[in-house]
């Protein structure tokens, strides 16, 4: 049996735009690859313009995100991608709509992201949660965690201003020691919170990685993402 073409990924970016690049570089550094033909095609929409997800899920009254990421999912089909891919997680609660309008996959960075705690040994319990505020408001972890058999810790009104204030920072390029140092708290508090893990839900925060002193466990979604998309393009038969 001959193997299986090499399937093209569509990127639906700009979320931000540093997370976007972030995730090509993973996903290069990722693949095995001798010389430039050996990487995996990628078709990427960097777009920037696409309406705030926090101001629209948890400020209330912006503008929909969803007609946008919808636009581009059908831009990068007509283009040629196989399948799509959103290297943000707040934007995956727009997922479904979008999947309603394309005739190819988009990879679930949530359910990904919550199956790779499975592998953790021990298999954690009480999950820390690193994410935007409107991952929570909207649930877009919580219910699909306890489904699975965890707990999901977020930070506290006070510490989830700081990682808001983190998420921020990284997004205006002027993130410095005093953000690492509350990104540290707040792990510190989900610690003795009981979180026997961490979740990094967020690919601005991705950008940092882990927080500085981390005494547990922790699973980068955006990590996830990129082994998905990899094995996702290059089929094994």
């Amino acid at each position: 049996m001959s193997a299986a073409r090499e399937k093209i990924v569509g990127v639906i970016g700009g979320m931000g735009p540093e997370a976007t690049v972030e995730f090509q570089r993973r996903l290069i550094a990722a693949t095995p690859a001798r010389d430039d033909a050996d990487h995996i095609r990628v078709l990427v929409d960097n777009n920037p313009k696409i309406p705030s997800r926090l101001a629209a899920l948890l400020e209330g009254g912006g503008e929909d995100p969803a007609p946008v990421l919808i636009a581009m999912a059908k831009g990068l089909e007509r283009q040629g991608a196989d399948f799509l891919v959103i290297p943000c997680n707040t934007a995956h609660y727009y997922l479904p709509a979008i999947a309603r309008e394309v005739d190819i996959p988009l990879l679930d960075m949530v359910a990904l992201s919550i199956a790779r705690l499975g592998a953790l040994s021990p298999v954690p319990k009480r999950v820390g949660m690193f994410a935007s505020p409107a991952v929570r408001l909207v649930g877009l972890y919580e219910s699909r965690l306890r489904d699975a058999g965890y707990a999901a810790v977020f930070p506290d009104a006070e510490n989830e201003a700081k990682i808001l204030g983190v998420i921020r920072a990284v997004k205006a390029g002027d993130a410095d020691e005093r953000q690492r140092r509350d990104y540290a708290q707040v792990a510190q508090t989900l610690t003795n919170a009981g979180a026997d893990a961490f979740l990094i839900a967020c690919t601005e925060l991705s950008i940092i990685g882990p927080p500085d002193g981390a005494t547990r466990p922790s699973v980068d979604a955006l990590d996830v993402l990129v082994a998905a998309t990899i094995a996702a393009a290059r089929p094994t038969s």
